[in-house]
């Protein structure tokens, strides 16, 4: 994508369909007028009088405990500088959204029009009664430490600078870890940190709580080590300055144990490396550009122990392991402050996270056979869903053992089952099948290119390393609407109608021809399938020129489905094919099947589609507990549409018994734990949360997903093609942009999974 291409879409992305990245959303009922009175006058009036009479009720009636303000004044935005506080609203409204996204924390943004750090204080003590915590960002150092400082003494709220903080906590927690893998102890390293300002300070002081010494520390800024006869420097970094004569960056880190880099790029040469000493820990965290390039160093030195903040090099120092935890703990004690006990047990909450077994859902997401500790794992991934249930709960502990907690939790089992159903609709596994597709991208046939939609899809599907487009149809159209989408990237076009195709046109239709010789199709009339580019395209894949191939925008299912089915097939040891629509829903992911294929199948039927189900549910990470739903509860009805479930179920729990599956059950007990534990004890599904629905018949599954996704805007990914000999997947008609994209990821993932299995045959 070119720049202005990148320029455009980020800024259609802020513009449509609603200007900026957060809303506000009633919490309440407010449908009837008598819903509008007790939210308003005259209702209101009531929590207005208990809070007047006991000012802590505030947190009872209003949503003050679980709102956070992010405050800036943009004088320090991301890379861009002092632009403003109307120019940095667009960061501070996406960091609320991190804030919702990964630990159910509401934000209002508030960007203040001053640079007086008097002023700005008082501005945020006069708005903190409304908020449960504040986070200030991009504030330029040294005004932040100051204004931290006094808002942390003169407020009762946490309140908390990311900047600072943030990546001092990730970091110290790799260190930590990197420090026993080293086979090191704190106290004893020679550190060298590149960069002065309040990310490189807060930095240290968190390093030399964890037992670094100070005198054991060399800091630079861009104008050299900083000494003790400098003039310019401020109060906090003449703590870390030194006396003597000045040594330039390569003497200081000969034989240093730590290079922490918070500074910019390429600075960090593969002849100071080789000069540090033996297992040294490197910390290059300036973005997008490295202190050094994680390939370079680790080619240099094989013992070199490594950290960015790029996601796309193991263990990246990313501030979103920390400030969404740190503050969901703080909020559920309402705690008057974040202190250096809260931070601490972040850091420690991190690090021992990345010693433990690492769930089958992250290692999906990251490609991964199995992650460990060791040099590429000090540090736990963004996307593990375990953080929420262990760095709030740490903090929440550190907060009232030191006394700042003014709601102590006694319930902690309670505790953690309510911090992981706050996970929540956050399309957290769209990022999760994405960054996994990137992993190992495949070859990918977009079989109708000229579509301005598809192109789009593959476009997007380019560009963020999901996959490579092979893009089919009329090479003149597509051309330009590449140009009008400022597509310019080089990638394969093939229109199966011309005549310099004629060569492979004739190639895939003898293989076709072989394979239905007998069935009666001549070798013409698979020459003349060979010039419909579904047809091609399967062949593509059958033939190993494409790795996976995604199709149906314009064509219904069934007519698109045909072709599939004639030239790839079931794969070895499916019985049929069948389908899956993955649901990103309020209470996590959940997996319906079969939704466009299977008219009314069997009980022999519902076996395969349950077993299929559950191998797709597990392909994701995600462990399948199955209800095969009917009208009917465990036998009310004798009916074949219900006994056939019911035979099915009977002989899932005869042969497969570890399977967590039961029905036939009606769909609001399968997924009412209440009601089900009440009225079916027996049931094993008793007292588990139901992430899979297998329906009887395809109306039900149909209907349903769609439902769901018109009605509550559920999104949704599917449907997932199952038991298919190759990688091959049906859009639905009419499909979104997203839509394609995800099921394009999908493909990917198949392919992988599928290639995966093969390499362990030939083995």
């Amino acid at each position: 994508m070119n720049k202005e291409t990148k320029r455009r879409e980020a800024l259609l992305y802020h513009a449509e369909p609603t200007p900026g990245k957060i809303q506000v959303v009633p919490t309440k009922k407010y449908a009837t007028q008598r819903d509008l009175s007790l939210a308003y006058s005259p209702g209101v009036a009531e929590p207005c009088l208990e809070i007047a009479a006991n000012v802590e009720d505030v947190y009872k009636y209003t949503a003050k405990g679980n709102l956070v303000a992010v405050i800036s004044n943009g004088t320090a935005v991301l890379g861009l500088g002092d632009i403003g506080p109307e120019a940095g609203k667009p960061v501070m409204e996406g960091k609320g959204l991190l804030f919702k996204i990964f630990s159910d924390i509401d934000v209002f943004d508030i960007e203040i029009g001053t640079k007086d750090v008097e002023e700005f204080i008082q501005t945020v003590k006069n708005i903190a009664p409304t908020f449960g915590g504040i986070n200030l960002e991009d504030i330029k150092a040294p005004e932040s430490f100051e204004i931290e400082r006094r808002l942390i003494e003169e407020l009762d709220i946490p309140v908390m600078h990311d900047d600072q903080h943030g990546t001092a906590i990730i970091s110290s927690a790799a260190l930590i870890n990197a420090l026993e893998l080293a086979g090191k102890k704190a106290e004893d390293v020679k550190v060298v940190v590149s960069g002065a300002g309040s990310a490189a300070i807060a930095c240290t002081d968190l390093y030399v709580l964890l037992g670094v010494k100070v005198e054991n520390v060399l800091m630079f800024n861009s104008k050299g080590l900083l000494t003790k006869d400098n003039p310019s420097l401020s109060e906090l970094q003449l703590k870390y300055a030194i006396d003597g004569a000045k040594i330039d960056l390569a003497e200081a880190v000969k034989d240093a144990d730590v290079f922490i880099g918070l500074s910019s790029g390429n600075i960090l040469s593969a002849e100071m490396l080789l000069s540090m000493a033996e297992s040294p820990i490197v910390f290059a965290m300036a973005n997008p550009n490295p202190e050094i390039d994680y390939n370079l160093a680790v080619e240099t030195r094989k013992d070199v122990i490594m950290a960015t903040g790029r996601s796309d090099f193991p263990n990246q120092v990313n501030n979103v392991l920390g400030f969404p935890y740190i503050f969901r703990g703080a909020l559920d004690v309402r705690a008057t402050k974040i202190n250096e006990a809260m931070k601490m047990a972040a850091v420690k909450a991190l690090a021992s996270l990345a010693k433990q077994s690492v769930p089958e859902q992250v290692n999906v997401a990251y490609g991964a056979t199995k992650l460990g500790f060791g040099r590429e794992y000090i540090i736990p991934k963004p996307f593990d869903p375990r953080l929420i249930a262990v760095v709030a709960p740490a903090v929440a502990k550190a907060a009232i053992e030191s006394g700042v907690a003014k709601n102590p939790i006694t319930d902690w089992l309670a505790y953690e089952e309510r911090l992981l159903e706050r996970l929540g609709n956050d399309n957290k596994m769209v990022r999760l099948i994405t960054n996994r597709a990137k992993m190992d991208p495949k070859r990918i046939v977009f079989s109708e290119a000229e579509h301005l939609n598809v192109l789009k899809a593959a476009q997007i599907v380019h560009e963020e390393g999901i996959g490579f487009p092979v893009l089919l149809g009329n090479k003149e159209i597509i051309l330009e609407l590449k140009e009008e989408l400022g597509f310019d990237a080089d990638v394969e076009i093939i229109d199966p109608k011309i005549k310099e195709e004629e060569q492979r046109r004739d190639k895939f239709a003898k293989s076709y021809w072989s394979t239905r010789e007998r069935r009666g199709i001549s070798l013409l009339d698979a020459q003349k399938l060979m010039r419909e580019r579904n047809y091609f395209a399967a062949m593509m894949v059958n033939e190993g020129e494409a790795d996976a191939l995604v199709t149906g925008y314009s064509r219904n299912y069934p007519s698109v489905l045909k072709p599939m089915l004639q030239l790839i097939g079931k794969a070895n040891g499916a019985s049929l094919v069948a389908t899956a629509n993955m649901m990103l829903t309020a209470r996590g992911p959940m997996f319906l099947s079969d939704t466009a294929i299977n008219i009314n199948p069997s009980a022999e039927d519902l076996i395969n589609i349950a077993l299929m189900t559950s191998k797709t549910a597990k392909m994701f990470g995600v462990e399948p507990v199955i209800a095969m739903v009917s009208y009917s509860n465990f036998g009310s009805s004798t009916h074949q549409n219900a006994s056939k479930v019911r035979e099915a179920v009977a002989y899932l729990h005869k042969n497969h018994p570890d399977m967590i599956v039961d029905g036939e059950i009606q769909a609001d007990f399968a997924l009412n734990p209440e009601m089900l534990q009440e009225k079916f004890p027996f049931s094993k599904l008793a007292g588990k949360k139901v992430n899979t629905l297998v329906f009887p018949n395809l109306e039900s599954a149909n209907i349903t997903y769609k439902l769901l996704k018109e009605l509550y805007q559920v999104n949704s990914i599917g449907p997932i093609m199952m038991g298919m000999g190759k990688p091959v997947h049906i859009f639905q008609l009419g499909a979104s942009v997203e839509e394609m994209v995800n099921m394009a990821a999908i493909a990917v993932i198949d392919a992988q999974e599928k290639e995966l299995k093969k390499n362990k045959l030939a083995k």
